[in-house]
């Protein structure tokens, strides 16, 4: 019985020599069918690469094709007539600059005096002529006074003096009718002649005294009137410099002495002036129009338009200097704000361009 166990054990160890040659045929036989597939897949591929290149065009004729339709607009500018092709707009210039006031004044006195009182503070408007501060004016009131006394005392001599020559011509004309008749000497009627003319001789001293004296009062009154500081124009004082009890003086002279009450500003007279390159100003014309946008209010557009070009370079920035007015002024718009504007096309010359362009295509 072991026997046959061991014999059949012996007989499963054994390597079945068949099956191994059956594995080996069956791969064998799988091998050209491999390389059959193969090729079909090398050879499709090729095939679709073949048809593809076949369905696109070369790239030296697709970059043609892609350069034709940019060149045709250019075709057709060049055939519209030389007045349609340069009126197109080419754009808008920018610029920037600020606001100034061309009428801007530091109010000073004309004198050399003590500050009493100073009427205005900044942001007030004034108007012309008015009062805004005044200087210490006792010395100047007592020289009025005085002058304008000797021009009284001028006068009264002078009627004093008429009244004599009056008196004078009458006795004079009584001594001359009693000469005719004998009654009066020769001697009596030369001295009435003589006083005649003496007073008329003191007549137009007085005058000329009475006429100094009045000049003189004219002159007090005109010093007096100076310690009145007024404003020149109307405007908005933007700066109040001098405090009461300061020394002010039309020109420095050291120490605490001021030269300037307050600083005025004709808000009337406020522009822009901007610096354009040199190479883009033939196209900023006078009258032109132009938009501005103040940096303190970016989303504001304001009207304005050229006022003029001011006829000189700047040689170390090479720019030009361009003076532009509001259309509509505004409180909001203040000197020395920063400013940038756009020079656009004229609205005619636009209207223009269009017109030659629409009679070139048709």
């Amino acid at each position: 019985m072991m026997r046959e166990d061991k014999t059949r054990l012996l007989r499963s160890l054994k390597i079945d020599r068949s099956t191994k040659k059956a594995e080996r045929r069956t791969s064998r036989s799988w091998l050209p069918i491999s390389a059959v597939i193969v090729a079909c897949v090398v050879g499709a591929a090729a095939f679709a690469a073949f048809e593809f290149r076949k369905d696109d065009p070369p790239r030296e004729t697709a970059t043609q094709t892609a350069q034709q339709p940019a060149a045709q607009p250019q075709t057709s500018q060049a055939q519209l007539p030389p007045a349609a092709a340069s009126s197109k707009p080419a754009g808008t210039l920018a610029a920037s600059g600020y606001v100034v006031a061309r009428r801007k004044a530091t109010v000073a006195a004309e004198i050399t005096g003590k500050v009493v009182e100073v009427f205005i503070d900044e942001g007030m408007t004034v108007t012309e002529g008015q009062v805004v501060a005044r200087l210490d004016s006792v010395l100047a009131e007592k020289d009025f006074e005085l002058a304008r006394s000797r021009a009284e005392t001028a006068d009264a001599a002078i009627a004093a003096i008429i009244a004599d020559l009056e008196d004078a011509t009458r006795i004079m004309t009584r001594i001359q009718t009693l000469s005719q008749k004998n009654f009066a000497t020769e001697a009596d009627l030369t001295k009435a002649q003589a006083r005649v003319g003496v007073l008329n001789a003191q007549l137009r001293q007085a005058k000329s005294q009475f006429e100094t004296a009045s000049i003189d009062a004219k002159r007090s009154a005109s010093m007096l009137d100076k310690h009145q500081i007024r404003a020149p124009f109307a405007g908005v004082v933007v700066d109040r410099s001098a405090q009461p009890g300061e020394m002010i003086s039309p020109m420095s002279v050291g120490g605490y002495t001021r030269t300037g009450i307050c600083t005025i500003v004709d808000m009337d007279s406020i522009e822009i002036e901007v610096d354009v390159n040199e190479a883009f100003i033939g196209r900023v014309v006078p009258g032109g129009a132009v938009s501005a946008m103040l940096d303190a209010y970016p989303d504001w557009t304001i009207p304005a338009s050229v006022i003029a070009i001011v006829p000189t370079a700047n040689r170390e920035k090479a720019t030009v200097k361009v003076r532009i007015r509001f259309e509509k002024k505004d409180p909001r718009i203040l000197p020395d704000m920063a400013v940038k504007v756009n020079f656009l096309a004229d609205a005619k010359e636009n209207s223009r361009a269009k017109v030659t362009e629409t009679t070139a295509a048709n």
